[in-house]
């Protein structure tokens, strides 16, 4: 999978994601391009951004300039058509489901805006034209899109085959779990424990050393129920409406 990241600060990848299996693989199982807003600037000094039309605070990202490094990007996938995504606090919340769908498409592009943001034009033109999906990482704002786009690039990639160890793995954790049917449901993930047996007063859970992977399976299902309700309200409520209608 080739991804190639849209930002004005080139520097700032991979960063994190040199380190761990992501970083073991980058280069055969994935790749990563990182294309310069400023060197499609139309003025000496690099600039990218304009006061706002209507006035306001902050500066805006001109169109002509995104809209030609979008280009540049899209010259990387030949005659493949990759995924191409905004990171906007206004976007669609990004989830599992969204990281494994998008781990199946001929590769991303994924601009990073700054400032108040991007022209709405350049936008526009995108979405109509390239089918650019606006995606947001949560309900706050961060200085500009560089971070969110590695946390949606971390997630991805735990669903390109090859890159875990186990290729399990992705199919146990949160928001992913298998209940005692097989289905997949939207549920936090249960507690892991490992040796030693006894630490500092607390025990692994007696169902867990007894050998039966049945019940082990029904405690764990359980363990991430109750740890749902708890701790997210929102999400149990969607599951416990989910099981309402397949017993309907």
């Amino acid at each position: 999978m080739l991804i190639t990241i849209v930002t004005i600060f080139p520097e700032m990848f991979p960063g994190m994601l040199a380190y761990s299996l992501p970083g073991k693989h980058l280069g055969t199982l994935w790749d990563l391009k990182v294309v310069n807003i400023r060197n499609h600037s139309d003025n000496r000094w690099q600039k990218v951004d304009d006061t706002p039309y209507g006035g306001g605070a902050g500066m805006v990202m001109k169109a002509n300039i995104v809209h030609n490094a979008l280009t540049e990007a899209l010259k990387n996938y030949q005659n493949k058509v990759p995924a191409i995504i905004h990171m906007t606090p206004r976007g669609k919340l990004f989830n599992n489901t969204t990281a494994r769908s998008l781990a199946t498409c001929d590769g991303l592009v994924i601009l990073c805006g700054r400032y108040e943001g991007i022209d709405q034009r350049v936008i526009d033109h995108w979405i109509k034209h390239y089918g650019m999906q606006e995606i947001s990482i949560g309900d706050y704002v961060l200085f500009g899109g560089e971070v969110a786009a590695t946390v949606v690039i971390e997630s991805c990639l735990r669903f390109v085959p090859g890159i875990m160890h186990n290729e399990n793995s992705p199919d146990n954790d949160s928001f992913d779990i298998k209940d005692t049917n097989g289905d997949r449901v939207d549920l936090l993930e249960y507690p892991q424990y490992t040796k030693p047996v006894s630490w500092n007063s607390y025990d692994v859970p007696s169902v867990l050393l007894s050998g039966n992977h049945a019940e082990i399976m029904k405690w764990r299902i359980e363990q991430s129920k109750q740890i749902t309700e708890q701790v997210r309200p929102d999400l149990w409520n969607t599951y416990k409406m989910l099981c309402k209608r397949y017993q309907a």
